[in-house]
């Protein structure tokens, strides 16, 4: 069995940074690539790398898997090659994804929540490029799979997905594919990055930057870390390019996301008509926000219907480019719930980019 071999022992020759999450994996792994079918018929086992996070929501991401992990290797343990494994830090899972795709994983699946997935879709991708099988006559692609757990799973609302891992388990059994879009998110200077939910700016990335300080809470985290960005927040003019168009003033924006799915901060369906398999971002903006407005109408921020309050727009982009309108260089940034930094940067969509097991 290639695969395995490769992400085990050659891999981690090239890849120090792999051996702590992957060495203890060697007795999870089978020696033949095929399923004998009646008849004597064979079929290619898939392989099959699944990334947990164990210190996703407190810990409890890991204990969930641990419990499911018995059923994931009776249900596809006949027809795949299984790989658990765990990250031992900050953007291991990325380290972990590139090396499975390069070594010719079949699909890639992310266990946890967002943060996860974000990685590991991060992980498809490297010096502005997609990551590709070192096997140039391979024919076949890594796919992207989901099982949620964890602090929040909005992609998955996105999809209509249940919040059951044995569904997901599911799906990844069946092994249908659909493409779908990611978003790409460049600045002046540095490596591009890349989301597969919501990027958005100003107040509502402010909050999730302090929201992360409070995961130990649940989703509570998300109330908390807005009520810290309120301290001190003013509306700010902003300057947007779209669609390579003309630069246009935005006055008085209290916050702007950009959608590839409908979801972020734990439910908040902020982008109701994003389709990640659409080709294009819905942008939603607030403007002249106060604190009492979301008192008022943050129902309809978690409902969806919002889009059909005063002060608040949405237009489709395919690309948009946003700076500040003046020099305070305070202006935050994040995507998928990661903090990124500050404006300016720039949005493009890569339509169709990854295959998700769907």
């Amino acid at each position: 069995m290639i695969i395995y071999q490769g992400i085990v022992t050659v891999a981690m020759a090239r890849n120090p940074c792999l051996i702590r999450a992957e060495q203890h994996m060697a007795s999870d792994l089978t020696s033949s690539d095929y399923t004998i079918l009646p008849g004597g018929a064979s079929l290619r086992r898939r392989d099959l790398v699944f990334v947990v996070n164990p210190r996703g929501a407190n810990g409890t991401t890991v204990q969930q898997w641990k419990k499911l992990l018995p059923y994931v290797r009776s249900r596809l343990g006949n027809d795949c090659n299984i790989c658990e494994s765990l990250t031992s830090g900050p953007s291991h899972a990325v380290d972990i994804t590139r090396e499975a795709i390069r070594e010719g994983a079949d699909a890639v699946i992310a266990v946890g929540g967002d943060g996860t997935l974000h990685e590991v879709v991060n992980g498809f991708f490297c010096g502005g490029k997609p990551v590709c099988n070192h096997d140039m006559n391979s024919s076949h692609s890594t796919a992207l799979g989901i099982i949620p757990l964890g602090t929040g799973s909005d992609f998955a609302r996105t999809l209509g997905w249940k919040n059951d891992p044995h569904d997901a388990i599911e799906r990844i059994a069946k092994g249908l594919k659909s493409k779908i879009d990611v978003g790409c998110i460049a600045g002046e200077i540095g490596e591009s990055h890349y989301f597969i939910n919501v990027a958005d700016i100003h107040l509502s990335a402010k909050a999730g930057y302090y929201a992360s300080r409070y995961k130990k809470f649940g989703n509570l985290c998300y109330v908390i870390g807005a009520l810290q960005a309120f301290f001190r927040h003013h509306n700010q003019d902003l300057r947007m390019k779209v669609d390579e168009g003309e630069w246009e003033v935005c006055s008085q924006v209290t916050a702007l996301c950009i959608g590839n799915a409908k979801y972020f901060g734990g439910g908040m369906k902020i982008t109701p008509n994003a389709n990640p398999s659409s080709g294009d971002y819905e942008v939603v903006i607030l403007q002249d926000f106060k604190w009492y407005d979301f008192v008022l109408k943050g129902h309809k921020l978690y409902n969806g219907t919002h889009l059909s309050v005063k002060n608040v727009s949405s237009r489709r982009a395919r690309s948009i480019e946003i700076e500040e309108f003046g020099s305070s260089g305070s202006i935050y940034v994040q995507s998928d719930g990661e903090f990124l930094g500050f404006l300016p940067r720039k949005f493009s969509i890569l339509p169709g980019v990854i295959e998700l097991i769907c």
